[in-house]
C-alpha cells in the first residue's frame, strides 16, 4: 500500500516562556487573526488543531470579542479543533485532582461550541502519568499522542539509534498499572517534522524526501504523520499550495490536510495485530538521562510550594467545607471555584510550573497564586461559618462564659493532633465609643485562666497565650460593616479523634478549673531527646538524628543531614561540577541544639547549623553560558569566596503522632548550587517507591544501562519512601516533588530543598538572577516510620491526613440542627485514599473520589450521607453517572475496586432522579 501522508496544522503554544505573558498575548491574537482570514479565504485549508487546550480561546477573545462570531463558526465547523484540556500542564508537578480539574474545565469551555477532540495530548510534557491511559478511557478517549518518554531521545526529541528501543514504531499501546489500555502515538520525529513546507519544486522534492523517509522509519502502517507547525509557529497560509505542489511532485504518495481523530482512526484500522505494549510512566528513562528534564521539579521550588498550598486548599479545604455546606441546604459556589481553579492552572503549563521561564513570567504567577488562593480561603471561611452556626453548642452553656469553637476535619480519616485557635474574649464596637476609650477598656481586662472542654465534657490541657488587643471588623450580607476593637487570646491544644469528613466541637471555659487528669508534662526524656507511644528520637552533636520506630522495633541512625552541591546547569538540567564533591553536614558539629517548645502535647528542638558554603560558581560558568556551551560539556566549578548558609531545623514529635515533624529554615545568598536534606533508610531493597498522580509508582533504584547521567532524580507528589517486609520509612513533604534515592550502601531518601541557577537553558541565552532564589525559605517535611511493605497504604493514608489542616470557627452558645460532634460521610477500604469531595456541576450530585494505592483488589464501603434520600451511582471523572450501586441489607453499598483504579461514586439525592445515566 502507498504512503499516506497526514498533515496536521498546529501551532504549540507556550503561553509564557522566553517572554512574559502578554508579549506572547499579542503574538497569540495576531496567529489567531491570521488562521481566521486563512480559513475564511481558503477553503481547501481543511483544518487547524488548537495544541489541545481551550485557555487559547479565552486568551483572544479577551482581545477580539469582535471576532467571536467568526471563531464560534469555525469550531463548530470542525476546522479549529479545540480540547480536550484546558491547559497543556505539567502532569507530574500538579496533583491528580489538578490533572482532572484540567480537562473538566477544558469540557465546560468546549461545550458552548459543541465540539470537543477526544484525543489525549500531550505533545510536550516533560515525562507522562503512568494513569493517564486511565485518566483519558474515563473521559472517553481511546488514544494519546505525546512527544517524550518511549524512545532513547536527545534534545527536542532527537532519536538516537538503539537496540533496546521500547517501541519499534511511533505507534504502540500504553498501559495504565490498572490494565486500561489506550493506541499511543510518539512524535517520533518532534511535533515540527511537517512545519514550512516548500512550494517551489527543488525545495519541496529535498524536504519531501528526507521527511517521508524520517515518518517511514518507525511507521508501524502506511500513515505518516507530519506536523506542520512548533512553538508560536504562525499558521503556513500557503499550505494548500504546498500540498498540491507535493501531489504533483509525489503521484504515488496520498497528501492529506487531516487531523488527529481522522489520522488514529486509519492508523488503528491499518496498524498490525501486535503493537508493543508500554506501561506505566513514561519518562526516558531508557536514555542518557541528560534530557529527561525531571529537575524541573526543583526549579524555582517556592512556586511549587505556592501550587502545592493552592491545590490543597481547593480540593482538601474550600470544596469539602462547601459540599458540607450544600448537604446542609446552601447553594454551592461553582462559579467561585471555577474561577478560582482557572486561576491556579493559569500557573500549571509546563513552563510556568516547571520554573523554567524567564523572570517576568514567575513574578506574575505570584499573584495568580495569591488570587486563587484568596478565593479558595474566602469559599473556605464562609462554608465553615455558615456550618458552624448550625452547630448545636447547648452542651457548654453549664460552665462559665464558654466560647465555643468548632474544629473540622476536612480529610478522608480521622484525625487528631495539634489545634491552634485565636478566639475573641470580649468584643467592642467603634460605634460604642471613641476608638482609644474602647481599646483601653479592653486592655485593662484582667487575664483569665481556663481550660478546654470537649462536648463530651471531658478537659483538656492547653498552651494559651494572651495576644492583647486587635482590631477587626464584620462584614454583615444586609448592612454596612461594623469595626471593632477585641481582646483576644490564642489556644494551642492536643485533640482527641475528630471524625473523617466531619468535625467535633470544643469551648474555652474560664470558670473553676474542674479536676482533671491530664497526661504527663512532657515528652522530652533527655537533653536531646523525646518519646511518645510510637517513636524515639534522640539527636546527635552533629545535627542529625536517630529515629526508633517502636512498631517494628527499627532503629533509623544518622537521619536529617543537609547536602549542598554546586550546580552550573539551567532552570532544566541539575548539573554538578566535573570531579566535584559534595559538602554534608555529616561531619560537622551542630552550632546548637535547643528546647524550643515543651507541653503535653508536643515537644520541638532547634537544631541550627552555621554552614560555610560557596557564594557562586567561578566566572567561567558566565562565559559558556554566553557561548551557550552544552551543560554536561561545562568546565566551571564552584568558587572560592564563601559565605554563611545558616540552616534552622525544628524537630517536633507530638503525643499519640506515628510521624515525626520537621520544618527547615533558611536565608539563601549563595548562587549556583543544589541543597538538600537526606535521610539513611538502612534498608536493602532493589527499588523505591513514590506518590505520583492516581498511583503510589513502584521504581528501580538504579538506572537502566544506557543512563550516563551522574543524577538519577525522580518526581514526586508529596511523598517517597522505601520498605522491606518488615520496615519502611517514608519522607513526605508538600511543594518538594524533587528526591534521589542515593547508591550510597545506605539507601538514603534526598530531598531537595533548593536549586538555584541563573540561566533559562533550551534554544537561547536568557539570564534569570531571580531562579537564584535568593532570600529566605521554609520546607516542612515528616517522617513516618511503619512496620513494612504490608503498611505502605496506611503511611500513605497518614501523609493524606497530615497535609490537611484543621479549620477552625469560632462561635457562639446556640441550639442548632447540628449535632456537636457529626460527619457526612462514612467510608471504608483497604488501600484505598479519597482525593476529592466535592460537588458535580454537571448534576449536583455529592461526587467523592479514591484511588486504589495497592496491586490488589478492594472494596469500597459507603454509607449514604445523613439525611439519605437518595442513591449512590458509579461515575466516571467527568462526574456522569455509569450505573446504579445496590445497597446491601446493612444499608451499605458495596463498590469493588481493581487493582489502581481510579473510582469516583456520586450520590443522587432525592429530585435529581430525573437526570440521565451517560
Amino acid at each position: 500500500m502507498n504512503n499516506i501522508v497526514h498533515v496536521i496544522s498546529h501551532t504549540h503554544w507556550d503561553r509564557e516562556w522566553y517572554m512574559p505573558f502578554e508579549k506572547h498575548h499579542v503574538r497569540l491574537v495576531a496567529l489567531m487573526d491570521e488562521l481566521l482570514d486563512v480559513l475564511e479565504r481558503d477553503a481547501e485549508f481543511r483544518s487547524f488543531h488548537l495544541d489541545g487546550q481551550t485557555i487559547i480561546l479565552d486568551d483572544y477573545l479577551q482581545v477580539r470579542p469582535d471576532r467571536r462570531e467568526e471563531l464560534e463558526q469555525r469550531i463548530r465547523e470542525g476546522r479549529i479543533l479545540i480540547g480536550p484540556w484546558y491547559i497543556l500542564q505539567d502532569e507530574f508537578l500538579t496533583s491528580p485532582e489538578a490533572n482532572v480539574r484540567n480537562l473538566l474545565a477544558g469540557w465546560q469551555a468546549a461545550k458552548p461550541y459543541g465540539r470537543w477532540t477526544r484525543i489525549g495530548y500531550f505533545p510536550d510534557s516533560f515525562g507522562n502519568i503512568g494513569q493517564a491511559p486511565q485518566l483519558i478511557a474515563q473521559a472517553g478517549m481511546t488514544a494519546a499522542v505525546f512527544g517524550r518518554g518511549v524512545k532513547p531521545t536527545g534534545f527536542n526529541n532527537y532519536t538516537r539509534q538503539s537496540g533496546s528501543y521500547e517501541s519499534p514504531f511511533s505507534e504502540m499501546y500504553w498501559e495504565s498499572p490498572d490494565g486500561t489500555k489506550v493506541l499511543g502515538i510518539l512524535f517520533a520525529n518532534w511535533y515540527n517534522n511537517g512545519m514550512e513546507i516548500p512550494v517551489r519544486n527543488e525545495e519541496a522534492t529535498a524536504y519531501w524526501d528526507e521527511r517521508i523517509a524520517a515518518a517511514g522509519q518507525y511507521a508501524s502502517t502506511p500513515h505518516l504523520l507530519l506536523m506542520n507547525g512548533c512553538d508560536h509557529q504562525p499558521v503556513q497560509a500557503d499550505l494548500s499550495a504546498a500540498l498540491a505542489a507535493a501531489r504533483r511532485l509525489y503521484p504515488d504518495t496520498r497528501f492529506v490536510h487531516s487531523d488527529f481523530e481522522s489520522y488514529i482512526e486509519q492508523v488503528r484500522a491499518a496498524a498490525p495485530q501486535k503493537l508493543n505494549i508500554i506501561q506505566g510512566e513514561l519518562r526516558s528513562l531508557r536514555s542518557d538521562g541528560w534530557y529527561t528534564l525531571v529537575n524541573t521539579a526543583s526549579s524555582r521550588i517556592h512556586l511549587k510550594r505556592q501550587n502545592a498550598l493552592g491545590q490543597s486548599e481547593l480540593e482538601r479545604v474550600a470544596e469539602p467545607l462547601a459540599a458540607f455546606a450544600y448537604l446542609q441546604g446552601d447553594a454551592y459556589p461553582h462559579h467561585l471555584l471555577a474561577y478560582a481553579w482557572k486561576t491556579l492552572m493559569q500557573n500549571h503549563p509546563h513552563d510556568s510550573i516547571c520554573g523554567c521561564s524567564v523572570d517576568e513570567v514567575h513574578r506574575e504567577m505570584v499573584t495568580r497564586f495569591d488570587k486563587s488562593l484568596q478565593v479558595a480561603e474566602s469559599i473556605a471561611l464562609d462554608s465553615a461559618e455558615a456550618l458552624a452556626g448550625r452547630v448545636d453548642t447547648s452542651c457548654f452553656a453549664a460552665y462559665g462564659n464558654a466560647l465555643p469553637f468548632v474544629v473540622f476535619n476536612t480529610s478522608g480519616w480521622p484525625k487528631h493532633g495539634v489545634v491552634t485557635v485565636e478566639l475573641e474574649t470580649q468584643r467592642l464596637y467603634l460605634a460604642e465609643g471613641k476608638p482609644a476609650e474602647l481599646k483601653q477598656r479592653l486592655s485593662s481586662l484582667p487575664f483569665r485562666p481556663g481550660y478546654v472542654i470537649t462536648d463530651s465534657g471531658d478537659n483538656l490541657e492547653a498552651q494559651v497565650e494572651d495576644l492583647g488587643v486587635r482590631f477587626g471588623y464584620k462584614l454583615p450580607k444586609d448592612r454596612f460593616r461594623e469595626p471593632y476593637y477585641a481582646r483576644i487570646i490564642r489556644l494551642i491544644f492536643l485533640a482527641g479523634q475528630i471524625p473523617a469528613l466531619g468535625y467535633r466541637t470544643f469551648a474555652w471555659a474560664t470558670d473553676t478549673l474542674p479536676a482533671a487528669s491530664f497526661p504527663p508534662s512532657s515528652l522530652v526524656t533527655g537533653p536531646r531527646s523525646m518519646e511518645n507511644e510510637w517513636i524515639r528520637v534522640d539527636i546527635a552533636d552533629n545535627g542529625t538524628f536517630t529515629l526508633l520506630d517502636k512498631a517494628s522495633q527499627t532503629t533509623y541512625p544518622g537521619l536529617g543531614y543537609f547536602e549542598d552541591t554546586g550546580d552550573i546547569g539551567n532552570e532544566y538540567v541539575y548539573t554538578a561540577p566535573q570531579g566535584h564533591s559534595a559538602l554534608t553536614t555529616e561531619d560537622s558539629q551542630v552550632s546548637s541544639c535547643e528546647l524550643v517548645e515543651n507541653w503535653a502535647g508536643a515537644a520541638t528542638f532547634e537544631i541550627v547549623h552555621r554552614w560555610a558554603v560557596p557564594a557562586e560558581a567561578d566566572s567561567l560558568l558566565q562565559e559558556e553560558i554566553d557561548a551557550m556551551v552544552p551543560f554536561m560539556d561545562r568546565q566551571a566549578q564552584r568558587g572560592k569566596r564563601e559565605i554563611p548558609l545558616i540552616l534552622r531545623m525544628k524537630v517536633t514529635l507530638e503525643r499519640e503522632a506515628r510521624s515525626l515533624k520537621l520544618s527547615v529554615h533558611y536565608d539563601n545568598q549563595a548562587k549556583d548550587h543544589r541543597l538538600r536534606i537526606c535521610f539513611p533508610a538502612g534498608i536493602q531493597a532493589d527499588s523505591h517507591y513514590a506518590e505520583s498522580v492516581f498511583e503510589i509508582a513502584e521504581r528501580s533504584n538504579i538506572p537502566d544501562p544506557e543512563w550516563v547521567n551522574p543524577s538519577y532524580c525522580h518526581p514526586q507528589q508529596s511523598f517517597s519512601g522505601i520498605d522491606s517486609v518488615e520496615a519502611g520509612l517514608m519522607a513526605a513533604a508538600l511543594g518538594l516533588h524533587e528526591y534521589e534515592v542515593l547508591q550510597d550502601g545506605r539507601n538514603t531518601l534526598a530531598v531537595t530543598l533548593l536549586r538555584a541557577v541563573g540561566e533559562l537553558g533550551d534554544w537561547g541565552v536568557f539570564r534569570t538572577p531571580e531562579a537564584q532564589c535568593l532570600g529566605t525559605h521554609t520546607a516542612q517535611l515528616s517522617l513516618i516510620p511503619y512496620s513494612g511493605k504490608p503498611f505502605r497504604t496506611e503511611a500513605a493514608a497518614e501523609a493524606y491526613r497530615q497535609s490537611v489542616p484543621f479549620t477552625v470557627i469560632p462561635t457562639g452558645l446556640k441550639s442548632g440542627e447540628l449535632p456537636p460532634t457529626h460527619s457526612w460521610l462514612q467510608w471504608e477500604g483497604d488501600g484505598l485514599l479519597l482525593t476529592s469531595f466535592k460537588v458535580s456541576e454537571e448534576t449536583g450530585d455529592l461526587a467523592v473520589r479514591w484511588f486504589n494505592a495497592s496491586m490488589q483488589p478492594a472494596v469500597l464501603l459507603l454509607d449514604a450521607p445523613p439525611g439519605g434520600g437518595g442513591v449512590w451511582n458509579k461515575s466516571n471523572i467527568m462526574e456522569e453517572r455509569l450505573h446504579r450501586l445496590t445497597q446491601g441489607q446493612d444499608g451499605r453499598v458495596r463498590l469493588p475496586v481493581r487493582p489502581a483504579e481510579i473510582v469516583t461514586a456520586v450520590y443522587e439525592r432525592e429530585g435529581q432522579e430525573g437526570l440521565p445515566l451517560a
